[in-house]
């Protein structure tokens, strides 16, 4: 296993970072995963053995659920790894139980530290927008909890390139702790990322954490023109991300015919796509089975030639769009002098 720096700080956490969503199954989350403890035990248990360090859940998984679970698969081994949770999603029936206001992030944030059986979150992040409550409000509670020492680095998730660089500046301003990280979709199959973001993040030097890399099971080689997987597969009850299918199966194609050249499966090419990718800090699984998680973790094996990576990238590349193909025109002769 492979550690990288997350963002600026002095945080080092594995490239591979084991997501806790499918655990509990409670309501609407059983269409993503339902491990039990003794599942969750293994999975926590395999991936420690694998060198990761990075653990990832959020309240709202399992309403809670998957906190507990994965605070008791961590037992004794928690302070030798970087546990992540988030904020900002409905905990309850009541008007004021979501959002990211001064008061849900500081009756959240206990509640979190009570589920997960410690004293402190490594990563908090925001799990998305708040178009009701002011980003100073937001940014003031999770400094305050910085200071108090319930969270040691923040993290944003699920926004556009002018709301996180708002807070950025709002936190600079204000000299408040700041957001290190960004929790988003990236996949091979969905760039879009790359468009905004990604210039953001290597510009203000923020850590990628990079969610369902697979796109929701489309990479995971179950699906194909002919073939849409099999019954009772995740994306049959909940099709999600969003994925331009089409597209997709071109994309799979081309990673099909690069996975029987390594003697490997087709979602271990996806993740290892991404591995190659230098603004990427970790890749986020959440494996429902052991078998799964095995080859998961293989990816970080797996290293593409220039050719295979270039082949990948004409494939899955995104489309011209304005203002980046202007800023191509024009900037080609203003390209920085090599070191």
């Amino acid at each position: 296993m492979n550690y990288r720096q997350l963002g600026r700080t002095g945080l080092y956490v594995s490239e591979l970072c084991f997501g806790a969503m499918t655990f509990g199954g409670e309501g609407f989350w059983k269409a993503i995963g339902a491990q039990g403890q003794a599942e969750a035990d293994k999975l926590v248990g395999r991936s420690l053995d694998a060198g990761i360090n990075f653990f990832d859940t959020a309240n709202v998984y399992s309403f809670g659920a998957s906190e507990t679970m994965l605070g008791k698969a961590l037992g004794a081994k928690r302070s030798s790894v970087v546990l992540a949770s988030k904020v900002r999603g409905r905990m309850g029936p009541g008007v004021n139980e979501l959002g990211l206001s001064r008061g849900h992030i500081m009756d959240q944030v206990h509640a979190s530290l009570k589920r997960l059986g410690t004293d402190y979150i490594d990563l908090y992040q925001i799990h998305g927008y708040d178009a009701v409550t002011p980003m100073d409000e937001t940014l003031r509670a999770l400094d305050d909890l910085v200071r108090q020492g319930k969270v040691r680095y923040l993290g944003a998730s699920n926004l556009a390139a002018w709301q996180l660089m708002k807070a950025l500046g709002i936190s600079e301003h204000k000299g408040l702790a700041r957001f290190e990280s960004l929790q988003a979709y990236y996949t091979i199959a969905g760039r879009d990322l790359e468009r905004e973001l990604v210039p953001l993040m290597k510009d203000q030097h923020l850590g990628l954490m990079v969610w369902s890399p697979l796109a929701g099971g489309f990479l995971s080689g179950k699906y194909r023109r002919d073939q849409q997987g099999p019954q009772g597969a995740r994306r049959a009850e909940f099709d999600f991300p969003p994925v331009n299918k089409e597209r997709a199966y071109d994309i799979i194609d081309v990673m099909d015919g690069i996975a029987k050249e390594h003697d490997v499966s087709v979602a271990r090419v996806a993740l290892a796509w991404l591995l190659h990718q230098p603004h990427v800090t970790t890749i986020i699984i959440g494996a429902k089975t052991e078998q799964q998680l095995e080859d998961n973790l293989a990816c970080t094996k797996l290293k593409l030639t220039p050719e295979q990576l270039a082949k990948l990238d004409a494939v899955s590349k995104l489309p011209p769009e304005y203002p980046q193909w202007m800023l191509e025109r024009q900037g080609g002769d203003r390209v920085p002098p090599t070191k």
